[in-house]
């Protein structure tokens, strides 16, 4: 697997259900390599369409990965394969029902969910993208991984006692905490 991790983005969806009740279908694209979140988006109707322009929009200029890891949903179906294909990305596709075969996905998802969404009351599409955009700032250059050796998908930098007093900053209104030295 690590051989070709650099070369994997994988991608489904889950649902946000919001105080109206609405539901909305949140797309996101990981790096295997670096766990790093691609892409995200939000829609109340997910279609081939939409889905496929969202790969676009992640992978400009001759971006894109060579494989994109994804289930058996009815959403990537011949449009989305084709253009797809069209990026010069070949689609690999898990049995179904079978999530263990998407892990790094799936572990995504979980993370988004009960590190933030299962926190928070979301009241509109504005609120669940504004939401999503902080934690996964947070997600990016402040959460620890133990695959990266403790380290952050955007790498932070060693901070020596010498640098100063750790000061903490709230992040979702406290939710999470980032930690940076102060001098």
């Amino acid at each position: 697997m690590k051989n070709h991790a650099a070369d994997i983005v994988a991608c489904d969806f889950f649902t946000v259900h919001t105080v109206t009740f609405r539901i909305y279908y949140v797309f996101v694209m990981i790096r295997h390599s670096n766990r790093r979140i691609v892409h995200f988006n939000v829609t109340q109707n997910p279609t081939a369409e939409w889905t496929a322009r969202q790969v676009q929009q992640a992978f400009p200029f001759d971006t894109a990965p060579k494989y994109l890891l994804h289930d058996r949903g009815s959403v990537f179906n011949s449009y989305f394969s084709g253009q797809v294909k069209k990026l010069g990305i070949e689609e690999v596709k898990t049995a179904w029902r079978s999530p263990w075969q998407n892990p790094y996905y799936e572990r995504v998802q979980g993370t988004l969910q009960h590190e933030a969404l299962d926190h928070m009351i979301i009241l509109n599409e504005k609120h669940l993208i504004k939401t999503l955009s902080r934690f996964i700032d947070y997600y990016h250059k402040s959460r620890p991984y133990l695959s990266l050796n403790r380290n952050s998908p955007i790498p932070r930098k060693i901070e020596p006692p010498g640098d100063g007093k750790i000061v903490s900053t709230p992040i979702l209104n406290g939710l999470h905490h980032t930690c940076r030295r102060v001098a």
